[in-house]
């Protein structure tokens, strides 16, 4: 259960008490007339502007992350420069990224309002009808995963904040409403990454390496990670957008660390890619067993390894060094203000150690809405986004 002194409750319900004045009310057949005709007028827009753009849901890591760190005591944040750099504001906002990240980006693809963190106080009123996210940099498909991260949400108390969401866009809209906005929503999971780079491959040795091989410990976490999605079945998600794992073995830190030239470490791309179609064929399972592609399996791995592989092809000078880092390829430590910054994030395919520059995500934006079935199983964004507007 999440921590209670982290959790804000629903907002108190206010009541209020109109009297009417019948000699008011009764006072011309024309007034009334007007007054019927500017309320359903109000009624008509308020609805179309609830309605307008769909309501999105987010869980999983730093890679979607939009700011929850900021509000709890751990060492995964990202709430001071240069983070947020390119950020219109051109402060820190708790995204891992030099500014957008990869719900933003989906946000103003499906015409939506970027999604608040949760744990934000400007969450309140009409806003949970845009949605919220609840992700927590650090986390993983296991709970043992990022245990020096300390005070993160792991995925049960993401879950525990999205059942009081519930409560709180119920109490906002009644139940029946709140429900169809829940089950309307699109939702998106980013997980597994840290279940690899913060467990499993952690130096000099760590307790799940001794435990599993490698294939062992991939059908592990499908395993655990279908018991996460069968959760959030129950709690409402009716489609939602399961990210597989990038290229960890090629991600700044790992080249820094691990890799003797510069090419992408061997043991952590096999594990990814043992772990990967394990999560495709889990999620054709899944959906086959309740009749409905709930669940769509991005792939992650291939979206990012386009420009990897070929980075001037995207307008990128390299995808092995770190826009903002120190050490070999600025892989080594946090970005910081102490940190080498280059002058042009655009023309880098990793903002910091681990994630993406925002340049690089808007790539895997683009795939995510309209990829081929390699890439995008069984359908892209675009496809849910026409076959839903006439669902919800």
């Amino acid at each position: 259960m999440a921590r209670e002194s982290y959790i804000r409750g629903a907002p108190p319900v206010l009541e209020c008490t109109i009297t009417h004045n019948p000699f008011k009310i009764m006072s011309t057949s024309r007034t009334i007339f007007i007054i019927l005709i500017l309320t359903v007028v109000t009624v008509f827009t308020s609805t179309k502007t609830a309605e307008g753009a769909r309501t999105f849901f987010v869980f999983g890591d730093s890679l979607v992350d939009s700011g929850n760190n900021n509000y709890l005591p751990t060492t995964a944040r990202a709430d001071s420069p240069p983070y947020g750099i390119d950020y219109p504001t051109h402060r820190p906002t708790g995204r891992f990224s030099n500014g957008f990240n990869l719900p933003d980006l989906i946000s103003q693809h499906i015409g939506s309002e970027p999604t608040l963190p949760y744990l934000s106080p400007q969450l309140t009123g009409q806003r949970l009808l845009i949605g919220a996210n609840f992700a927590s940099a650090g986390i993983g498909i296991l709970n043992d995963t990022g245990f020096q991260f300390v005070g993160i949400l792991r995925m049960f108390q993401q879950f525990a904040l999205f059942q009081q969401y519930q409560g709180r866009l119920s109490a906002e809209v009644g139940a029946a409403q709140a429900q169809r906005v829940v089950n309307g929503a699109l939702v998106l999971m980013t997980l597994g990454g840290n279940d690899f780079v913060n467990n499993y491959f952690l130096t000099p040795v760590s307790a799940r390496s001794r435990q599993f091989t490698i294939p062992q410990y991939c059908r592990y976490l499908i395993s655990e990670y279908r018991k996460i999605l069968m959760r959030l079945y129950e709690l409402g998600g009716r489609r939602v957008l399961v990210t597989g794992t990038g290229p960890l073995g090629c991600v700044p830190a790992q080249l820094a660390t691990r890799s003797r030239n510069g090419e992408c470490v061997a043991e952590l791309q096999r594990a990814v890619q043992i772990f990967n179609p394990l999560l495709v064929q889990m999620i054709r399972d899944l959906n086959s067993q309740l009749g409905s592609d709930v669940f769509v399996a991005v792939n992650a791995f291939q979206m990012n390894m386009n420009f990897i592989t070929n980075p001037q092809r995207f307008g990128f000078v390299t995808s092995k060094i770190a826009c903002c880092g120190q050490g070999r390829f600025n892989g080594i430590g946090l970005c910081t203000v102490a940190s080498n910054l280059c002058p042009n994030r655009d023309t880098y395919a990793f903002w910091d150690p681990y994630h993406p520059s925002e340049r690089a995500l808007g790539f895997i934006v683009r795939d995510i809405f309209s990829g081929t079935s390699d890439i995008m199983t069984p359908m892209n964004l675009s496809t849910i986004m026409a076959i839903d507007s006439n669902l919800y």
